[in-house]
């Protein structure tokens, strides 16, 4: 198929909707896929996110889109946020009448509220409006549907996610004291925390633990300054990638994953794939993935993370490896073909024809020019 995907986030971001994105779309162009990005790195021009000035918002977007759907003929659109561009992407298929699919990657509602006054049930209101009339909506969890269905969301689908089990692996640790271990020096054992340094992660819960050892956050993001200063006992690391960032994973004792609002956590698998048994919340995410796996634990409240943490101490790490190696993401992508929103055949061939005779319509009339007039 001929697929148009039209996202707010977009390199150079770093996040778990760009990794998954990225490697959906290097999973299905290997299975004969052709695809049409647009994203804000496309030339828009972009506004800094309020609160968030790393990300970059594009604006004024809707003809471009346009202009580029006309050119790229799709079989299937997938919208994959709910911002400005995905915003455009929406009203543009309605008017249109071109079904289309969505995804709901972050909680938009608890995000919003964690940075504004704003009630939680505003935001819950917008996202269900926004989603409406999404043929699919591809969420990443069973628990999270259940949640969507609370809020009365009608069109949802469950869409688990997939892991690089090559690059994090358990042969990338590296033992105390033995060169290139990133944690040298450190005391043991090694709690770690990978992901945007952002308020709405709950990193400071992770950080107030009373646990043994060393805390090391990795990433970066616009609570970074704020946590420094507050905690010089933990290591900051900064940003991270590729095969620097799985060695991290690897020579880690206990992955602590605090976040309340994530829909999944791309990070948890990315831990256990290295061997790394995960400490996390019971929330939606953690509470699909962790619970019967061996290879990490659930923790109901504050009080007891650190007692997860500790227990997980005490779990077999190749146990996590095998658990992980469960979730590819090649089923996560022929998963994703199979929730697209295409038009049948017979029908996409008269919706085209039918673009195409009232765009011929709607032009403007190409000026003739007249014949130079002969001299006598």
């Amino acid at each position: 198929m001929k697929i148009m995907l039209i996202t707010d986030a977009w390199d150079p971001q770093v996040n778990g909707v760009v990794t998954t994105m990225k490697r959906v779309i290097a999973e299905t162009e290997a299975m004969g896929h052709e695809w049409e990005i647009v994203s804000p790195a496309d030339g828009f021009p972009t506004v800094p996110l309020p609160t968030y000035s790393e990300i970059r918002l594009a604006l004024f977007a809707r003809r471009k889109i346009e202009d580029r759907f006309h050119e790229f003929e799709p079989d299937a659109v997938h919208i994959v946020t709910e911002g400005p561009l995905g915003m455009a992407g929406r009203a543009m298929c309605l008017r249109l009448k071109h079904p289309f699919s969505t995804a709901y990657h972050t909680r938009f509602p608890e995000y919003l509220s964690a940075r504004l006054p704003v009630p939680v049930s505003w935001g819950y209101r917008f996202v269900r409006w926004f989603h409406k009339y999404s043929g699919r909506v591809m969420v990443p969890t069973p628990s999270m549907v259940d949640e969507l269905s609370r809020w009365k969301f009608r069109n949802t689908v469950a869409w688990s996610r997939g892991v690089d089990i090559d690059l994090f692996n358990p042969a990338r640790r590296i033992e105390e004291g033995q060169p290139g271990d990133p944690f040298a020096g450190l005391p043991r054992p090694i709690f770690l925390n990978v992901g945007r340094v952002a308020v709405e992660k709950n990193i400071e819960t992770f950080l107030k633990l009373d646990l043994p050892g060393s805390k090391v956050v990795v990433g970066d993001g616009p609570q970074l300054e704020e946590l420094k200063r507050k905690y010089p006992e933990v290591s900051f690391t900064g940003a991270r990638f590729g095969e620097d960032l799985a060695t991290c994973f690897a020579c880690a004792d206990v992955f602590v994953f605090p976040s309340l609002t994530d829909t999944f956590g791309l990070v948890v698998l990315e831990a256990m794939a290295s061997g790394t048994p995960v400490a996390a919340f019971d929330a939606t995410g953690p509470r699909d993935v962790i619970p019967g796996s061996g290879a990490g634990a659930i923790a109901k409240d504050l009080d007891s993370l650190a007692d997860a943490a500790l227990e997980c101490l005490t779990l077999d790490r190749a146990r996590c490896r095998d658990y992980a190696e469960g979730y590819s993401w090649r089923a996560c992508a022929e998963a994703f073909i199979e929730n697209l929103q295409p038009l049948p055949p017979p029908e996409r061939k008269r919706f085209w024809q039918r673009i195409r005779l009232g765009r011929r319509r709607t032009a403007p009339p190409v000026p003739q020019l007249e014949a130079p007039k002969e001299e006598t």
